[in-house]
């Protein structure tokens, strides 16, 4: 199991390149590159000169000895009644995975769409159109568990609970996808992760998203440093044998801290990381 760190936590103010650099020289083992600036529509991914670019990238990440394991494309993959944005985002959804497949990442999570009232057909539909390119890039597109808003709190939404997860899975029948279960996610909406992780099972889990919260908004921020059970999620991924990695979606961790603190909050992540790594092979079966 590889220990993944995401750009979103140094890029947005140190760029990608830095990023890529801080991450390897903290001991991580591989890189998601998140790509949630794709939201702009003057951005470096819809340029010309994008390959060059992410062909950088690769050669930084592979001199300093890390690969790009996962990616994430922008969202939110659709918006009700706004045509001309779904049709930017059909594009850029698209190129997220081509991105992806140039810096030979195995995995790109696409969030499903869910805006109110949206049918389990229309991310189907979704989905169903973005398969030819994952194949074509070699690329798996993980699905996400999502949480909504009811005015002022946080509700289950698509892929909330394990059931509609796995069968939204399930209804794809297609190896070109695969499951990413956002820890954090499970709680705002009621469920627990160690439960989840048990319902879909290491055939439908293939991706993580790790990070920290009080169960009432979605902080991502460090393991132990809120109110999850890590004890319990830590053993129920040993448990079904998982065998995907262990990535860290936590950058608001990093946020408070002052640029020349960032390397220090990222070896800390590091240890953090590889000690919860070790509880996971301790439990497996």
């Amino acid at each position: 199991m590889k220990l993944i760190a995401h750009t979103e936590a140094i890029a947005p103010r140190l760029g990608d390149e830095t990023a890529v650099r801080m991450i390897s020289k903290s001991g991580f083992d591989g890189i998601d590159y998140s790509m949630f600036f794709m939201d702009e529509d003057d951005n470096v991914l819809e340029k010309d000169g994008f390959k060059k670019y992410i062909r950088n990238l690769s050669n930084i990440a592979t001199v300093n000895g890390v690969s790009f394991e996962q990616a994430h494309a922008p969202f939110p993959s659709m918006r009700d009644g706004n045509e001309l944005y779904n049709k930017k985002m059909d594009y850029k959804l698209k190129r997220a995975l081509e991105v992806a497949g140039l810096l030979d990442a195995k995995i790109c999570v696409v969030h499903p769409v869910q805006f109110e009232n949206c049918q389990k057909e229309r991310n189907i539909e979704l989905y169903k159109n973005l398969e030819p390119y994952a194949r074509d890039f070699g690329v798996k597109i993980a699905l996400e568990n999502m949480w909504g808003w009811d005015t002022d709190h946080i509700v289950p939404n698509v892929c909330s609970v394990a059931s509609e997860f796995n069968d939204y899975y399930d209804s794809l029948e297609s190896d070109a996808f695969t499951c990413c279960l956002d820890l954090g996610h499970c709680g705002l909406v009621g469920e627990d992760a160690a439960s989840m992780i048990k319902d879909m099972g290491n055939k439908r889990l293939g991706a993580l998203h790790v990070h920290d919260n009080d169960n009432f908004h979605d902080s991502h921020t460090l393991p132990y440093l809120m109110e999850m059970d890590w004890d319990s999620i830590l053993k129920a991924l040993g448990e079904i044998n998982y065998k995907g990695h262990f990535t860290y979606e936590a950058g608001n961790f990093f946020a408070g801290f002052p640029e020349d603190l960032l390397p220090a909050c990222l070896r800390f992540a590091h240890d953090v990381g590889r000690s919860m790594i070790r509880k996971i092979e301790k439990y497996r079966v």
